[in-house]
């Protein structure tokens, strides 16, 4: 016995592991390899908890004890086991929390408030990232998934709170928080920009949720994205599509519906009505009665008529689709905004120290100097959207008339169109990329250049230099891209990237529903 021991100990007659196992309901080691025996776990009560935590070899091996008791709860230390048990869960959000509160100790409390935040965080949705960091399976709350995974990056946000929260209840914190949101905001952006602008996103869309249709309600990433959007309360989803199926592939995937709307576009009344309305509109387009009918049996269309007739107030999709036959049902239905001659599309590019807007790399192949002009002020309106002060470079080969060419010529007017319809605006050009981006390179080489520091929003000349540029950060540069956003259009419309991870999914959700509340603004 000694006093480390002793705080535990209990007045019993039992002296050995073979006595102390006889109807335990749990077992925790911290000894050696081979501790823990087979007898042992199948003297245990039905379903026993066995933590057996030695590293790197555990008292007994993970699929040894499940095999022997199908019915525990087995935890490891080790990565390569489900269930590890690993300080880094702990020990660094707990002294975030203390430090940023001053704490003059780190009591039991704040100890207890890791403990129950880390047990909310594994019922909570696993993001994809994580999903792929421990090999693609499926990842949810039971028997293999009882705390979060050691890379999973929310833990910041789960626990540090808590800990902060603990230490000022109590007593140990010699300085508050002001703002829970504010601090929230503060450990997002310890996560890097793009958790920060989506953060402030996703508290912009929880002022005012809105109706936000999904078409794709047979995909599990959007019906997991809809789960999201419900508990983080940034919007009330309504997916499309058959019923049965949906419940299907969310039973499936153990994807819970409530509070999630589920509308049968098949089945409900409003079908017939939305096929006289969209016939009358495009008749003139080709489309008769019955052709109107078919082509409306697709989902995309249906929400679009949806969102036309107010039903709803935005609409996110094609994550199953090639971009182009996402893009089609919400320009044949939805109009553009008053004086905008062609919808187009922008990244919002979010890379480790700098958030960028890349435009367009999605609709428009070879815009003329009025179109490039147009995209310029809408992607300063869509950084302005997000907080971001514009300055807009005007892409080309060249710098400032150094090549005499068509092409560059076409770019140097569209800053002169710019500069007219919006002389408030900072914008110049054309330049090249790095021109645009490096600040050594604009001070010494172009000091006369207008954009005093480095370009946040980049039009391109042409829709293939865009998409190649946003796709090689995207894939070899380590950006993250949210969107393809639309600008022009009169309605919320947000089409995802074919095959995008769930957590683009809630933010373009997040995105869309903040338009809702901004309709109208034209600055």
């Amino acid at each position: 016995m000694n006093p480390y021991k002793e705080a535990f100990a209990l007045d019993t007659p039992m002296r050995t592991l073979d006595d102390a196992v006889e109807g335990a309901d749990v077992l925790v080691g911290l000894s050696v390899k081979g501790a823990f025996k087979p007898e042992h776990l199948l003297r245990m009560r039905k379903n026993p908890i066995i933590f057996a935590l030695a590293n790197p070899e555990p008292e007994i091996g993970y699929y040894q004890a499940k095999s022997i008791r199908p019915d525990a709860i087995v935890a490891t230390g080790r990565s390569d086991f489900p269930n590890q048990i690993n300080n880094v869960l702990g020990f660094p959000y707990i002294f975030r929390g203390a430090l940023d509160v001053r704490a003059t100790a780190i009591n039991d409390e704040m100890k207890l408030a890791a403990v129950h935040a880390l047990a909310k965080a594994a019922r909570k949705n696993v993001p994809d990232r994580v999903i792929r960091a421990y090999g693609g399976r499926e990842i949810h709350f039971g028997s293999e998934y009882i705390i979060p995974k050691a890379l999973d990056p929310r833990v910041l946000l789960e626990v540090t709170p808590a800990v902060a929260n603990a230490a000022i209840k109590s007593g140990v914190a010699r300085i508050g928080i002001e703002s829970q949101t504010g601090y929230m905001q503060f450990l997002e952006a310890r996560l890097g920009p793009e958790r920060e602008l989506m953060r402030k996103m996703i508290i912009r869309a929880q002022q005012d949720p809105k109706r936000i249709v999904l078409p794709e309600g047979n995909n599990p990433v959007i019906l997991r994205a809809a789960h999201q959007a419900v508990i983080e309360k940034i919007a009330y989803p309504v997916v499309l599509g058959r019923e049965n199926e949906i419940r299907s592939v969310a039973e499936e995937h153990r994807i819970p519906l409530d509070d999630i709307e589920i509308f049968d576009h098949m089945e409900d009344q409003l079908f017939d009505d939305f096929a006289e309305k969209l016939f009358k509109r495009r008749c003139r387009r080709g489309w008769n009665l019955t052709e109107t009918r078919r082509l409306l049996k697709d989902t995309f269309l249906f929400g679009a008529m949806m969102v036309n007739e107010g039903m709803v107030d935005g609409q996110v999709h094609g994550i199953g689709c090639y971009f182009p036959n996402a893009i089609r049902p919400v320009l044949q239905v939805i109009p553009r905004q008053p004086g905008i001659s062609k919808v187009s599309g922008v990244y919002l590019m979010l890379f480790r120290d700098r958030a960028m807007f890349f435009s367009d790399a999605t609709i428009n192949f070879h815009p003329s100097s009025e179109d490039l002009a147009e995209i310029a002020i809408l992607s300063a309106r869509t950084a302005r959207f997000f907080g971001v002060t514009p300055r807009v470079a005007m892409l080309s080969f060249s710098n400032f008339r150094s090549t005499n060419h068509p092409d560059a010529n076409r770019v140097q007017k569209a800053v002169e169109i710019c500069r007219e319809r919006r002389p408030d605006l900072i914008v110049d050009g054309e330049m090249q990329a790095d021109t645009a981006i490096v600040k050594e390179i604009l001070d010494n080489d172009f000091p006369f250049n207008r954009l005093g520091g480095p370009a946040n929003i980049l039009v391109f000349p042409e829709l293939s230099s865009a998409n190649i540029a946003y796709k090689l950060l995207k894939h070899l540069g380590g950006a993250k891209a949210v969107g393809p956003l639309l600008m022009g259009i009169s309605k919320p419309f947000n089409v995802l990237q074919r095959g995008t991870d769930m957590e683009n999914v809630v933010n373009v959700i997040a995105i869309t529903v903040a338009q809702a509340q901004d309709i109208g603004d034209t600055r």
